[in-house]
């Protein structure tokens, strides 16, 4: 078993932005990927996500983005080509394919996976949401006899042309899915619980140290995160535009039930469908952390900052807070800030999330 000073856990934005601020601090972190290729949950998203279509992808520390890109190539492909050139060019050690299976207690944290196991001083973790997709039950869910799909294997409108289907989710996930169905299937459904939250205008720096601050609120209750988008709105991107002018963007409230031919309200509503899109977010892939007792009695991880109150050798990033572009790069390099802080023995204040760190420049 390998004895290092820090393990990151995952290659996506947080953890790529940890990796390059520990390496800014002296250390040499081992970076440990459970993906086939660079690109972290970009690589998984759809064809059609093309990159005039997205919205909040942040610049990694130290590297931009080629500036212009063809706004009609997938982001599949050019977010992780980004992140393959950063990875080489900013000289960090990735490992993958790596599962990392376990997260145990001891002298030093045993990272533990199919590969190998690792005696870390300290762990960021960056497993962020992606293979984590969320399916709310609602009754008759295993009755229904058409198809039912999470918006994380969703790749594109082509497989449901002439299709009645019933997208389930008030964000811009269900935006995208709605705006690229739209004269393709043969009826679309927008289902929400809540009435949607339309926002106007810019969303600014300002606004967005806003939205993070107000989910972090929740991580240091040691409560289960909202999302940064739950807390935002939904913008007028262009995918809601598109969305808007296709005249998709109609939400009806929730169904009660789901049928062998569609989805039913109470009162004896009915609507057929042949495929239900549940575009109803992620959570929080912490399952490998299981042996570190980190769950609060309200279901969350208590986190200050970055680090996890339970278990002070450990980072969070990638949740909470951090779990969108907005609030990534910060986080990144908050964590390496304690993990410096931590090995070093040193006493000065810690900073906040959305705060600096002394002689680190801003991503």
């Amino acid at each position: 078993m390998e004895e290092i000073d820090v393990v990151v856990i995952g290659a996506g934005q947080a953890g790529l932005s940890s990796a390059y601020f520990l390496r800014r601090f002296g250390f040499e972190p081992l970076v440990l990927d459970a993906a086939d290729g660079p690109g972290g949950a970009w690589r998984h998203r759809s064809p059609t996500l093309t990159m005039d279509k997205v919205h909040g992808i942040f610049d990694l520390p130290g590297v931009r983005r080629e500036p212009d890109v063809d706004g009609a190539r997938p982001a599949a492909e050019v977010v992780p080509a980004y992140y393959a050139g950063y990875e080489a060019s900013a000289g960090l050690r990735v490992l993958r394919p790596v599962r990392v299976t376990a997260v145990l207690p001891g002298d030093r944290l045993t990272v533990v996976s199919g590969a190998g196991e690792w005696a870390a001083r300290a762990v960021v973790n960056a497993t962020g949401t992606w293979t984590r997709p969320y399916w709310p039950y609602y009754p008759g869910a295993r009755a229904f006899g058409g198809r039912q799909l999470h918006y994380a294997s969703y790749r594109g409108p082509a497989e449901f042309a002439g299709r009645r289907v019933v997208v389930v989710g008030g964000g811009h996930s269900a935006a995208h899915v709605l705006s690229e169905l739209a004269g393709v299937a043969a009826s679309t459904l927008w289902v929400t619980r809540s009435e949607p939250d339309f926002r106007d205008g810019e969303f600014g720096e300002q606004a967005r140290r806003e939205a993070v601050a107000l989910v972090e609120e929740r991580v240091r209750a040691g409560l289960p995160p909202r999302s940064v988008v739950s807390v935002t709105g939904l913008g007028h991107t262009a995918v809601v535009r598109d969305a808007l002018a296709k005249g998709v963007l109609e939400r009806v409230s929730m169904f009660e039930r789901i049928t062998a031919g569609g989805v039913a309200w109470a009162g004896g509503r009915h609507h057929e469908a042949d495929v239900i899109v549940w575009a109803t977010g992620f959570r929080s892939a912490l399952d490998h952390l299981a042996p570190l007792r980190l769950r609060e009695p309200g279901g969350g991880v208590k986190v200050d900052g970055t680090r996890a109150v339970r278990e002070p050798r450990l980072q969070l990033v990638g949740y909470g807070p951090s779990a969108s572009t907005i609030g990534a790069n910060r986080a990144g390099r908050t964590a390496a800030a304690e993990v410096r802080r931590l090995l070093s023995g040193a006493s000065e204040n810690r900073p906040g999330l959305i705060g600096g760190s002394a002689g680190v420049p801003a991503a």
